[in-house]
């Protein structure tokens, strides 16, 4: 099985990464800090909203015969039953500490 890396091997794979790219002629840009990648000219577009052309908000059609046909299909729960006689359980007494005392038998 392979091991997976390190950070120490990632950090090192990086560093002769950039390296290789600056032997090349790349070149590093400097961004000031809190500069944004969005551009200042355009207008800021809610990504959430329903329609990305800004036509408007089309209405709903209500359909309730649909929404009871599919409530009619789902499975009903049967009754629950009542115990008539419950059976005793363990409950474990507490010290002020928090701590397990002691088990007592509750009906």
């Amino acid at each position: 099985m392979k091991k997976p890396p390190t950070k120490k091997d990632i950090r090192r794979d990086l560093e002769s990464q950039v390296d290789a790219f600056l032997r090349d002629g790349g070149e590093i840009e400097t961004v000031d800090r809190g500069r944004s990648g969005l551009d200042a000219s355009t207008p800021w577009r809610n990504p959430f909203q329903s329609s990305s052309n800004g036509e408007p908000k089309t209405e709903r059609t209500p359909v309730p015969e649909v929404v009871a046909a599919i409530d009619s299909r789902k499975q009903k729960k049967p009754p629950q039953t009542t115990r008539r006689h419950r059976r005793p359980r363990k409950e474990w007494i507490y010290d002020d500490f928090g701590e397990p005392v002691r088990w007592v038998w509750k009906e």
